[in-house]
């Protein structure tokens, strides 16, 4: 997605406060569409999918797809949100739990140490989404 974009597919709209860009993602994910929660990252941003591995363009939004695949919202907790002018590091526990699509007990979490940043329309979207962020490797 370009970086000029305010609002995901289905209207979930970016955030000018970086404390809610977590829950802006939850809303996103929460849709269950992919290129949606792809809306909330910078074109370029990162994902690091799990310990090591990083990924961008459609290989971030395929692993993104891949967790949407388990049919179960995702619930955020932000513990910290540091802001130096254009730039935000958030550290966020969340949680993807219950019964999955294909009928598996499920429950995921992390505690995510995520970088965004403000564009030039004010909006806030990811440069690095690492949801695993205080897992060792």
């Amino acid at each position: 997605m370009p970086t000029s974009n305010t609002h995901g597919q289905a209207g979930v709209p970016l955030t000018r406060d970086p404390h809610d860009h977590p829950h802006v993602f939850a809303a996103a994910f929460n849709t269950g569409d992919a290129d949606i929660v792809d809306s909330v990252y910078e074109q370029d941003g990162l994902l690091v999918d799990r310990p090591g591995h990083v990924t961008s363009g459609a290989e971030r939004r395929a692993a993104n797809a891949r967790l949407l695949a388990l049919g179960l919202p995702i619930e955020v907790f932000p513990r910290h949100v540091y802001v130096m002018g254009d730039i935000a590091l958030m550290i966020v526990d969340w949680v993807i739990a219950g019964t999955s699509a294909a009928g598996d007990s499920v429950d995921v979490r992390g505690t995510a140490t995520d970088v965004a940043r403000r564009g030039p329309d004010g909006h806030w979207r990811y440069v690095i989404d690492n949801p695993f962020g205080t897992a060792t490797p």
